[in-house]
């Protein structure tokens, strides 16, 4: 496993982050208060998972005020394990009802997730939406009482823009405060052609973001990649000669945002060059995540299974040249 280092984590931070919106720690979340007649054996699932994930060496969880946080917590607490653990949370997402990024409900949120995960401070934590309507002082404000507090190590956004990054950074400049310091876009091989849910969603992947991945590069900001499997398009499942093997093998929301003909030509290149070089099509993908040398890149997964998270481990250190990058990409 390939380690970094974030300025205000103290831990080493695993390349690959381990992220808890799976079924196994879903369903945990009422057995982890006794609330579901075999919620014992759904716990007991969720603790094999991240047994699994940390025997690979994933030393960093990503997570959120709405999923994985109750039993992440529990198996930290059970295994001893919150000083060797990075947390990565996120908080003041949008519900049903309304947008939630405002100082009322980041402070809300950060403590709630302080309860949930049984700990005094995360490591990391991200803003998991935007709303540009609201001013970033009040955000920047909240975000630095906790952290004055001890609360927060690293903190950012998911799915903020450049523009915001930067209009936030220059509060923080102008009045004393830290600045955002990490960053959570969408990011990978395949291009992100449509917002997967219906509005929010930020990606610096494919040929009209590389400006955006310009910046990311040039201002050093960690990228804490999400989605860079394209929720299961190079999963090798979906084949290039097969079109129809997208809307099989993916849900709604991946074929929404990844199915396209250049996608399919980025996957058919995948899979010349996974059977030239003795890989697999997941491996070659996620390699060529790791090899956009420019960035410092941490990519978010959510495997099911152990032999899958050792897949991406070895993937992260395969070296692909420049040109297998450029061509995998269309360049």
């Amino acid at each position: 496993m390939l380690y970094g280092h974030i300025d205000q984590v103290t831990k080493p931070i695993s390349r690959i982050v381990f992220g808890t919106a799976t079924p196994a720690l879903f369903n945990a979340f009422r057995s982890v208060y006794g609330e579901a007649p075999d919620f014992k054996q759904r716990l007991d699932a969720a603790f094999q998972l991240l047994d699994d994930m940390y025997a690979e060496g994933v030393n960093c969880f990503d997570c959120a005020d709405h999923y994985g946080e109750e039993p992440l917590g529990e198996w930290l607490e059970a295994r001893d394990l919150r000083d060797k653990a990075v947390i990565l949370a996120k908080g003041a997402h949008h519900n049903r009802w309304r947008k939630r990024v405002t100082d009322f409900d980041i402070l809300h949120d950060v403590h709630n997730s302080l309860a949930k995960l049984k700990t005094d401070h995360l490591d990391i934590y991200m803003l998991h939406r935007d709303d540009p309507t609201v001013g970033v002082g009040p955000l920047m404000d909240a975000l630095n009482r906790c952290y004055d507090e001890g609360k927060l190590g690293a903190f950012g956004g998911s799915n903020w823009t450049i523009p915001r990054i930067e209009a936030a950074n220059d509060y923080a400049l102008k009045h004393g405060l830290r600045p955002f310091t990490v960053s959570s876009p969408n990011f990978g091989l395949a291009d992100q052609v449509c917002d997967l849910w219906g509005g929010g969603c930020v990606t610096i992947s494919g040929p009209a973001n590389a400006d955006a991945r310009r910046w990311y590069a040039e201002n050093r900001v960690p990228v804490f990649a999400y989605s860079t499997m394209a929720r299961g398009f190079f999963s090798g499942r979906v084949k290039s000669d097969d079109p129809d093997s997208a809307a099989r093998c993916m849900d709604e929301f991946g074929v929404k945002g990844y199915v396209c003909p250049e996608n399919f030509e980025r996957l058919r290149r995948c899979e010349a060059l996974a059977k030239a070089k003795d890989l697999t099509v997941p491996e070659v993908a996620m390699a060529w995540v790791f090899n956009q040398r420019a960035l410092d890149v941490y990519a978010l997964t959510a495997p099911t299974k152990r032999e899958h998270m050792r897949t991406n481990v070895k993937a992260s250190e395969i070296v692909l040249s420049d040109d297998e990058c450029k061509w995998l990409n269309l360049e």
